[in-house]
This record gives C-alpha cells, sequence and structure tokens, in this order.
C-alpha cells in the first residue's frame, strides 16, 4: 500500500547520533476480529517506546499489505486506512533508529519474499554481527541482492528479512529455527507469513515479550500494556531462547537456544511503561523503591522533594517517604510534547526540554528543593530543569538520579550516543553537578538499583553502567557500519571491554 503525506523528513535533519531508546512489536492473530484496529491500539499503548515511525501489516490468508510512515502512530493512521487493511492477522512496529537513519525504508514492519510465502517482520533489539549476515545474505542470494538490501532499508532487521528467503528447509518454521541460533545480540520479533504469526526473543532476553489470549485469539507485545489495552489477558513472558508459533492448529513452542537471562535493568529504570511488569516485578514499585534506597544512600537538607515528570514521578515519592521531606509537584508538564529524550536533533532537543516543563514558582520560591530524575545521559535536560528552578526562585537544587552513571554505550537496542557525549564519562558528581548547574548531585548505588528490581545480579544486563556486556560483542570491524557510526572514536575502553565480556554462547 502507499505510504501516507505530509509526515517530517528525518533525513534533512543532521544529527544520526542522538539519544534514542527502542521500538514496540505487537502481533495479533484473531480470525473475525478487526485485527488492524487492534494493532493499531496495540501501538498506541506503545507508543513510549518509539516515536520515529510506525506500520502496520495485515494478511487476508492469500497476501499481506502494509502500510507504514514516518510519525506517530495517531497521525499515520486513520479510520479510512485501517479499514483497508482487512485480515486475520497483523503484526505492527513503532519504532526508534538505533541502526539505520530514520527514513521512509527503514520503517517496519518489513516485508521480503520467501519459498513459502511472503514475511513481514518486526524487530526490537539490535543485532550485533550484522557483518556476518551480510556475508550470509551475499552466500544464498548474491553480492548484488546484498547491495541491493543495504542501499534500501539499513536495519539490521531487513538483515533478518532476507536470510528468512532460503530454500534449504522444508517450511518457512525450519527456516526460522535454523536462522534464530545464528542471530546475536538482542532481538524480540514479532512477524508472519499468510497464515502463521511467529514471536522469538534472544537467548538472553535483553528486551521484554509476552504472550495474551483475546476470548477469539492470541496477542504478542513488547509490554503487558498493550495486552491490557486491547482487552487481552495475560498468558506469560516468551522465554529467552524461545520461538512461539500461532496459526488455525493453535499455539505451538520451540526452543532454539538453551535460556542465559540478562534482562535490560534500563526498563525498570525507565524504558518500560510504570504499569509493565517484568520477570514477576512490577515495573512503578521498582521506581519507588529506587527513590527509597536513594533517599537512604544519599541525603539531603532540603525543604521539598520534586519530580522532573513523568520519569522520575514513582523514584521522588520513593525519596520523599524515606527521607519524610515533603513530596510536591514543581514542574506542569505540557502533554502535548514528546518525550525531549527521543528528539532528533540538539536543537530541537533544548527546545523540547523549554516547551515541556514549566516551574511553578509558587511552589518553589525560597525552597530548598530535591529534584529527582531517573537518569543522566547528556545532561541536557538537568540543566534546563535546574536553570527554570533558579529562574523560579529556588534558593538551592540538590539533583538526584535513580540510577548509576551512565557511562558506556547500549549495543542491544538503546542508543545513548557516544562515550563521547556522555556526561558522566570522566566526570565525577561534583564536576556533573557544577555542569549542570546544581548545588550537588548523587546517584543511586549500583547495589541499590539492582536490589530495587528484586532481580539476581547475574540475570541483568547493565552494561551501560558498568560497560560489563553479557553478550560477547565481536570485533568493531564485524559490528557493522551501523553500529560503528554511533561510536566513531572505536574506544580503547570498549574494545577492552568486549575482550573481558563474558564467553557463554547461545547454544
Amino acid at each position: 500500500m502507499a505510504r501516507g503525506n505530509g509526515m517530517l523528513n528525518h533525513d534533512l535533519l543532521p544529527d544520526e547520533r542522538r539519544v534514542q531508546e527502542e521500538c514496540g512489536v505487537f502481533g495479533v492473530w484473531a480470525p473475525g476480529e478487526d485485527v488492524a484496529k487492534l494493532a493499531y491500539y496495540g501501538l498506541y499503548a506503545l507508543q513510549h517506546r518509539g516515536q520515529e515511525s510506525a506500520g502496520i501489516a495485515v494478511s487476508t490468508g492469500e497476501r499481506i499489505n502494509v502500510y507504514k510512515d514516518i510519525g506517530l502512530v495517531s497521525h499515520i493512521f486513520d479510520e479510512n486506512t485501517l479499514n483497508a487493511l482487512s485480515g486475520d492477522m497483523a503484526v505492527g512496529h513503532c519504532r526508534y533508529s538505533t541502526t539505520g537513519a530514520n527514513k521512509w525504508a527503514n520503517a517496519q514492519p518489513t516485508l521480503g519474499p520467501t519459498p513459502y510465502g511472503t514475511v513481514a517482520l518486526a524487530h526490537n533489539g539490535n543485532i550485533t554481527n550484522t557483518r556476518e549476515l551480510s556475508r550470509l545474505i551475499g552466500e544464498l542470494h548474491g553480492e548484488e541482492t546484498k547491495g541491493e538490501i543495504r542501499a534500501g532499508n539499513t536495519t539490521d532487521t531487513a538483515l533478518i528479512t532476507a536470510l528468512l528467503d532460503n530454500d534449504a528447509h522444508d517450511s518457512l518454521e525450519d527456516t526460522i529455527a535454523e536462522l534464530l541460533p545464528r542471530l546475536r545480540g538482542a532481538f524480540s520479533l514479532v512477524f508472519m507469513d499468510e497464515h502463521t504469526l511467529y514471536a522469538a526473543r534472544d537467548p538472553w532476553g535483553v528486551r521484554p515479550l509476552v504472550l495474551g489470549r483475546l476470548e477469539r485469539g492470541w496477542v504478542v507485545a513488547s509490554e503487558q500494556a498493550a495486552l491490557a489495552t486491547v482487552g487481552a489477558s495475560v498468558i506469560r513472558e516468551i522465554k529467552p531462547g524461545e520461538m512461539v508459533a500461532i496459526d488455525a492448529n493453535g499455539v505451538r513452542t520451540r526452543r532454539f537456544a538453551k535460556k542465559q537471562r540478562a534482562g535490560c535493568v534500563f526498563e525498570y529504570v525507565y524504558l518500560a511503561r510504570p504499569d509493565a511488569t517484568i520477570k514477576g516485578r512490577n515495573v512503578y514499585e521498582s521506581r519507588v523503591e529506587m527513590g527509597r534506597v536513594l533517599a537512604r544512600e544519599n541525603t539531603a537538607e532540603a525543604d521539598i522533594v520534586i519530580p522532573v515528570p513523568e520519569s522520575g514521578t514513582p523514584a521522588a515519592i520513593g525519596y520523599a517517604e524515606a527521607s519524610g521531606i515533603p513530596f510536591a509537584h514543581g514542574f506542569v508538564k505540557n502533554a502535548y510534547v514528546g518525550r525531549t529524550f527521543i528528539q532528533p536533533t540538539q536543537t530541537l532537543r533544548q527546545l523540547g526540554i523549554k516547551l515541556k516543563l514549566n516551574a511553578m514558582e509558587s511552589v518553589i520560591r525560597g525552597k530548598r528543593v530535591v529534584v529527582v530524575d531517573d537518569s543522566i545521559v547528556r545532561g541536557n535536560t538537568q540543566r534546563a530543569v535546574v536553570r527554570s528552578l533558579r529562574e523560579a526562585g529556588a534558593a538551592e537544587v540538590h539533583v538526584k538520579i535513580s540510577s548509576p552513571p551512565v557511562k558506556w554505550p547500549c549495543f542491544y537496542g538503546i542508543d545513548f550516543a557516544t562515550r563521547a557525549e556522555l556526561i558522566a564519562n570522566g566526570a565525577d558528581e561534583e564536576q556533573i553537578a557544577q555542569s549542570i548547574g546544581a548545588d550537588s548531585l548523587a546517584y543511586i548505588s549500583e547495589e541499590g538499583m539492582i536490589a530495587a528490581t528484586e532481580q539476581p545480579r547475574e540475570k541483568l544486563c547493565t552494561a551501560c553502567f558498568t560497560g560489563e556486556y553479557p553478550i560477547a560483542l565481536p570485533d568493531y570491524k564485524d559490528l557493522g557500519p551501523e553500529i560503528n557510526e554511533r561510536d566513531p572514536g572505536r574506544h580503547p575502553e570498549i574494545l577492552e571491554k568486549r575482550a573481558q565480556a563474558l564467553s557463554t554462547t547461545e547454544s
């Protein structure tokens, strides 16, 4: 189907190494239901995971139609578009470009041919062995085909889709089962051919993926919120190293790799919706507990505790509770401005911060303020927050962060930019406080953050805080140009950390 019109062309924006999170994926098998609208509402519930582009593919049983574009879910789809997408199965995606530029060709789901029909695929995460996969495509289809893929869709998702076009097996399901163990990195996949809906999660379970039940069908999604939005009950998480297939014969599963478990701790800190539950732990409760721990570890003499809304609110509630300092709302948030964390350029990011938050002078003036946020990446948000509080008459501003310093890039689906752009790289708390204009700055300890998740330390990925990458990274020459671009200095510290990374393989 044709793409929509009137969407912002982000290819015109110069800064490709922006801070982003990852993506949201959704799939539904429900004959007789309006699956396109179910996918639309599911993606709407996952919009916090990706705001650059979105798409929905629907199978009629004979063919797959896909509609996708640059922009928000609510901007891309309207009643007429959704009514044109009729069928029994749908796969949806909302995206941030952790690999590949933000352009229409890179919007998902991707669509590709296979010997058994067509496949539509949506991916959350990052594949780290893209050069190896690209070589496989060259062996399967020739160097010309490989070049065509890289010239068009430049995402790792396109490589996976192309590798499913393989006639060496008796079925697409067998092809998938053979391919999945060859993928390295983080992936939660939702995809389909004309008759079957599939979901798969990498052996480490870095990104979340859950299975739900409708009255007349099944749903898979990045988070439980999407299931609740479409009226599906939660059955369970898709297990790390598991593939699930759903069709007219029911639900069947296949283990393609041994479970390793290294869920992303940043899902608890920021990425997931507060109403999500990951590995049995409610995200909101984790964030409140992080605030309590932060208060016990880093006390401050202050008159009020305020959050940076909305991401800092649960931790600020916990901080106020544990410290005994009154909680207050010190900012009014403009609900119609998107997350500044993910704006595409430095200029727009700073403008977004000013549009997004307005300090309440009647609450702030003359007060010693503790302001709580979930993380500091570049420091732009905190710098603007502190400035706003000063302008509103705050006597003192003490910044408290409910995660440790972000010092390392993520290769598993979050774009924290280069090490050179991370404010905590090479600077201590006092220096960062001075940089953002605060009277003081304190982070939660790594131990305190992990304790708040109620997960075993060895079952979490904390690489962005520690540089300890649980999925061993290949050499830079094998990471692929789309990942190398995110850290052009090829810092020797990362090569050293790669060498120290756990050598356990997904087997």
